[in-house]
């Protein structure tokens, strides 16, 4: 969600031929028979209600994230090209297996913060650090138990999502535009006066909080939020 890898879109392609798993939790996640519309949206949420499922089967603590997590909180359904997921880095070896087990593919990229699996055709990020600081116990959970359609599970906070986003800022990669839509349909779920304080003195970020209050998105810093 935060880092910035080349994306599979061109690979993935659409949502044509995918499969939908059901049935016995240990099962193969591949092996069900229901076909999928081939509406984009449709096939991420399905791909992340497949993962989120067999990962919450099993146990294992992670919460939603991306834009995914941002349609879960009440945000627009326009989904990007892959579906997040925070794990601790502790965690990932033991995720991988889950996800083996009930035969999607896990590969390791050059990156070393993620891992990624393929799910109904759309690409899985398995994230381990979020603007650049490791996924800790803490942010899993601080998470909220939303349901991603029909399925229940745990999605990042409002705050923790807009501060993953916002600390990625960059001199090379500073997409405001891209986060300018999320703030909007998030900002009455958001402490932004914390969010303002984690954030520090960054320069990307200090110009996205003056950028949302110019275009009154938020209202101005508070005396109290300063200190």
């Amino acid at each position: 969600m935060t880092h910035h890898a080349d994306d599979d879109v061109d690979r993935h392609g659409g949502g044509a031929g995918l499969r939908l798993a059901r049935g016995n939790p240990a099962g193969d996640a591949l092996a069900a028979s229901a076909s999928l519309p081939l509406d984009r949206n449709q096939a991420i949420l399905e791909a992340a209600k497949q993962v989120g499922a067999i990962l919450k089967r099993a146990g294992h603590l992670f919460a939603l994230a991306g834009s995914v997590a941002v349609y879960a909180h009440g945000g627009a359904q326009n989904l990007q090209h892959d579906v997040d997921f925070a794990i601790r880095p502790e965690d990932a070896e033991a995720v991988a297996e889950t996800l083996r087990a009930t035969g999607l593919a896990v590969r390791t990229p050059p990156e070393d913060w993620l891992l990624k699996a393929d799910c109904l055709g759309q690409q899985v990020d398995l994230i381990f650090e979020l603007a650049h600081q490791p996924v800790t116990t803490e942010l899993l959970t601080r998470a909220d138990e939303l349901p991603v359609d029909s399925v229940l599970m745990p999605v990042l906070a409002p705050t923790d999502l807009l501060y993953s986003l916002l600390s990625a800022f960059s001199e090379h990669h500073c997409d405001f535009g891209a986060v300018l839509p999320i703030a909007r349909s998030l900002r009455e779920k958001v402490d932004w006066e914390a969010l303002r304080r984690d954030c520090g003195d960054a320069p990307m970020p200090d110009a996205f909080f003056y950028f949302l209050e110019r275009l009154e998105v938020i209202g101005p810093r508070t005396e109290e939020g300063r200190r």
